[in-house]
């Protein structure tokens, strides 16, 4: 499996196809898989964040999740397939374990949002094993009762939707003691797949507009993430291709 190392970490330029063939095959041989999707605003707290940059590095997979980082590897001469957004990758992980007949805990969001989740995938897949929940919203100090929850419950896949950094520190402290096969943080699925908000149309995430559909919703949150973070991100590329001229 190949891998690119830029930033301090390394990236996998796999295809969702590739990546769901590993995932498979490692769930069915029983070893423990955790991803992390990478985007320009993780890229620009990577570099800023030394911890941060520890729970990517530790993640066994780490798919490109933002348009604007396919255009970047690309634009410095890696080859990159295609995106591989979390969403869509977490819709194709939920298919498999609806035929498979893996058992799914969510953690993240609001209890509403949670119960509204439940409900909505029990009627999209009617054969998925969804046998626990808990929302996102707990202190350091509670992190071993949430690790002693999720094993009691034993699924096979734990999906994390929670904002970077915490998904990403949460399952780097406590990957060795929660015993899940797959873990994937997949930010704000939940809200979309409760119908709480919704996703941009394919021809926006097509041509890597996704973002500002986001920002449109919510623009007082998004504003500073996308304003001052892609500046960063821009310059940060930037940086590393003078670097790699060099050398």
């Amino acid at each position: 499996m190949g891998e690119i190392g830029i930033f301090g970490i390394r990236i996998h330029p796999l295809s969702k196809v590739d990546f769901l063939s590993i995932i498979e095959s490692n769930m069915e041989n029983g070893y423990q898989i955790v991803q992390s999707g990478i985007n320009a605003a993780s890229i620009v707290e990577i570099v800023n964040n030394e911890q941060f940059r520890m729970a990517i590095r530790n993640s066994n997979l780490v798919n490109v999740d933002g348009m604007s980082v396919v255009w970047a590897l690309r634009f410095l001469g890696y080859r990159i397939p295609e995106r591989v957004p979390c969403p869509d990758l977490a819709e194709s992980i939920l298919t498999l374990a609806n035929s498979r007949h893996y058992s799914v805990f969510l953690l993240g969001a609001k209890e509403p949002c949670l119960l509204s989740c439940r409900k909505n995938l029990e009627a999209r897949y009617p054969n998925l094993r969804i046998v626990g929940l808990h929302n996102g919203y707990f202190k350091d100090e509670d992190e071993l009762k949430i690790v002693n929850m999720i094993n009691k419950e034993k699924p096979d896949i734990l999906l994390l939707g929670m904002p970077s950094p915490k998904k990403e520190l949460f399952i780097n402290k406590t990957k060795n003691l929660i015993y899940v096969k797959y873990c994937l943080g997949v930010g704000g699925f939940f809200d979309i797949l409760s119908g709480s908000k919704k996703r941009a149309p394919v021809w926006m995430q097509r041509i890597g507009m996704e973002w500002f559909y986001r920002f449109i919703q919510e623009p007082r949150r998004m504003w500073k993430r996308y304003l001052i973070g892609n500046t960063l991100f821009i310059w940060l590329v930037i940086k590393e291709k003078f670097k790699l001229n060099k050398a």
